[in-house]
């Protein structure tokens, strides 16, 4: 966006933006907001407007909105003047766009990205497997919220055209994250120097941190906080030295994805916490009950000799029969009554326990479950980032073997030589050393070729040879040799024609093929650290 007139009204105007944002944010309301839920039909593309609420009246927005299939809807959006989150109070970060559903589920579906200008246009393009729903705009202090915040921006109109979808107006229940943690006085500020300059998934990490240790993490999660600390640290770092953006990026959202996660666990294991209590509780009131059930068993007893006594008695004065007789009937229907009250309370102590059993084995079945989802996403996140590092050293591909890193033949002195330079050392052998050790559940696999000039046993040896140079340039920067296998191949499977200089170059070459372990090695390493 472009600001035209004197410098002097671009100020005023950029000062009066900024003195409005902080008012708006605190006259949000906890009303149920309502908006509109569009039912969108199968194969036809709806054009949809967005307006900016009282918080940012000047947004604009428009979004073109597809159903391609039952479980696939896709939205691109637009967003015109789209302003630094921070501005609307110091816990915002980034934006967030979601699909809320006609029942007031809110769908987390991606983080709408801005440059570093004051105003800018973003877009956004994502699917979601709802076919009903009202998209809104929220800020958030991170893109990894799992609710929206009540800081609504931007929302969708109904379509111009009532023909295009059918309408409804649904009230949007959900009315985002009441946490304290948006209203607390004591919510330090995202202090920093030149917030026009931190990138905005630095700023966001700052906040995924403060979120977590809001939840409770230093109690319930503090090793899940100390790895988001840890990895904040390692970002603000890189900020400091200046580093590329990129790589900030990549270790702020590591360190968001961290935070996101000490705070889910710390909400879990507070929750559990709390569960833990009520049985404790409960437990105690049993243990109560069993006491009073046997003070009345001792009273039971007393009232038993008083019985004797006073059976005693009525063999020495027979006019006092009559009301003893009375009294031993009373005290039996008392007895019957304090049996059946025990009879009552060891029923409920026995219920108790049995519902103890049960709800610790739920608890331990989600934790089972929720461990798996973590591992899982954990292998997921790992792979994508070594495939990313390894990017910068060669050609990276997936086979059904694993990952493969294709290095050329400049590692070597010449076409003939087994001698690594000492640039390719250091500015690859090296770095990808400290990349594979910082993995080392990966094996490594690695195979030299050469063209096909030259005879068939020279060949194998020279290959051979660099096979071996590399793996022990590796092991001596740091890999585990017994993850390595070195294979020279020859010139055998080559990847272009040995007729042209350039097809002999490409095919001398080496590959490293990374592979996980089979599924009974990982076990039997499960079971050593166990041990």
């Amino acid at each position: 966006m472009r600001f035209s007139g004197s410098p002097f009204r671009v100020t005023a105007a950029l000062a009066f933006a900024l003195a409005i944002f902080p008012a708006l944010a605190r006259a949000q309301s906890d009303i149920k907001r309502e908006t509109v839920a569009v039912s969108y039909p199968l194969g036809q593309t709806v054009k949809l407007k967005f307006r900016g609420t009282t918080r940012l009246p000047r947004l604009k927005g428009e979004a073109s909105v597809k159903r391609t299939g039952r479980r696939n809807t896709r939205v691109e959006l637009e967003v015109e003047n789209l302003p630094r989150a921070y501005e609307l109070g110091s816990v915002y970060t980034t934006f967030v766009l979601w699909a809320i559903s006609p029942e007031g589920r809110a769908d987390n579906l991606g983080e709408i990205k801005r440059g570093g200008s004051l105003f800018v246009n973003s877009k956004i393009d994502v699917t979601t497997p709802l076919e009903t729903f009202a998209l809104i705009v929220t800020a958030e202090p991170h893109y990894l919220v799992r609710a929206p915040s009540r800081m609504v921006v931007l929302e969708n109109l109904p379509p111009r055209e009532p023909g295009e979808a059918q309408v409804t107006t649904v009230p949007v229940s959900y009315i985002g994250n009441s946490s304290d943690y948006f209203r607390d006085q004591r919510v330090p500020d995202l202090a920093d120097r030149d917030l026009v300059r931190t990138p905005t998934s630095l700023l966001g990490a700052r906040q995924a941190v403060n979120l977590a240790r809001y939840a409770g993490a230093e109690r319930d999660a503090p090793q899940e906080l100390s790895e988001a600390q840890a990895q904040l640290e390692q970002a603000e770092n890189s900020w400091r030295l200046n580093q590329a953006e990129a790589e900030v990026d990549v270790l702020s959202r590591r360190a968001i994805s961290l935070g996101a996660k000490a705070e889910e666990d710390a909400e879990i294991h507070a929750a559990a916490r709390k569960r833990r209590d009520e049985i404790a509780s409960r437990d105690n009131a049993v243990r109560e009950a069993e006491e009073t059930a046997a003070e009345a068993s001792k009273q039971i007893q007393d009232l038993r000799e008083r019985l004797n006594r006073e059976e005693s008695a009525r063999e020495l004065a027979e006019r006092d029969s009559a009301s003893a007789n009375q009294q031993l009937r009373e005290l039996r229907a008392e007895n019957t009554r304090l049996r059946d009250e025990l009879q009552t309370v060891r029923s409920e102590g026995d219920a108790a326990k049995l519902n103890l059993a049960r709800m610790e084995g739920e608890r331990a079945a989600e934790q089972t479950r929720l461990d798996a989802e973590r591992k899982a996403a954990q292998q997921r996140e790992a792979l994508q980032n070594l495939k990313s590092s390894l990017a910068r050293f060669g050609t990276v591909k997936d086979t059904g073997r694993g990952i493969v890193l294709v290095l050329s033949d400049v590692l070597w002195a010449n076409p003939r030589a087994a001698e690594l330079t000492p640039k390719a050392v250091a500015a690859t052998i090296d770095p990808l050393a400290a990349l594979l050790a910082n993995n080392p559940d990966l094996r490594v696999h690695i195979e030299a070729y050469a063209d096909a000039r030259g005879d068939e046993a020279t060949l194998q040896k020279l290959t051979q040879d660099r096979a071996e140079a590399l793996a022990g340039r590796l092991v001596s920067a740091g890999v585990d040799g017994a993850r390595i296998q070195a294979n020279g191949m020859g010139a055998s499977n080559p990847v272009a024609a040995n007729t042209t200089p350039a097809g002999r170059q490409r095919n001398r070459r080496v590959e490293i093929t990374l592979t996980a372990p089979a599924a009974g090695d990982a076990a039997a390493s499960a079971g050593g650290t166990q041990q």
